[in-house]
């Protein structure tokens, strides 16, 4: 459990892992906390956005949708690994997962199944969306692959978190298939090599 960064700190810390930053627009301040709480924080979640190109893909996760509104997360990562920095506190990411779940985050233990939707994530998680149309055949490529790892690392490093914080949509709630085209495992391992 930790309480989250400062807008600053979060910015800082990826730029110290060797990412390179886009801030877009009022990121720093356009959040969803008039809708509930923002930590305490406990891991890192990744997801795919099932869009195609650079601008379109961090419009909509900075202004969301007509179903969702934005941001969506807090830095889009993009084919060519930048990390746009769309928002910052409480987004609409991640939405309710399995309280199981969080517990194994928050002891750092292998997740259990996801079989229930009744805890709050957009409060305890920080959130990553990357640039896929999430069929499990557009293309991750490497260097967008080594930028969630990084961003990831980033994260838990500042926190003294390890790389079992780090978990994807499709393990928080059910139904949820991001991010596809990768193994969970294989991205936690690649974390893992970071921090050590």
């Amino acid at each position: 459990m930790a309480e989250p960064m400062s807008a600053g700190e979060f910015k800082h810390a990826l730029v110290n892992e060797g990412l390179t930053v886009v801030e877009v627009g009022d990121w720093r301040s356009h959040n969803r906390n008039h809708k509930g709480p923002w930590g305490p924080v406990h891991g890192v979640m990744i997801h795919h956005t099932v869009t195609h190109g650079t601008a379109t893909t961090v419009r909509i996760c900075r202004d969301g949708h007509s179903r969702l509104p934005g941001p969506l997360c807090h830095g889009v990562i993009t084919k060519d690994g930048r990390v746009h920095l769309v928002g910052y506190g409480r987004t609409n990411h991640a939405g309710s997962g399995d309280r199981d779940v969080l517990a194994a985050v928050i002891a750092e233990k292998a997740l259990p199944p996801d079989n229930q939707a009744d805890t709050d994530g957009n409060a305890r998680f920080y959130g990553f969306e990357c640039e896929n149309l999430g069929t499990g055949k557009d293309p991750w490529p490497a260097v967008q692959l080594d930028a969630i790892a990084r961003a990831a690392a980033a994260v838990c490093r500042r926190h003294g978190w390890t790389a079992r914080s780090v978990i994807g949509h499709r393990e928080w709630q059910p139904g949820k298939i991001d991010p596809a085209g990768f193994t969970m495992q294989s991205l936690r391992d690649r974390v893992h090599e970071r921090l050590k």
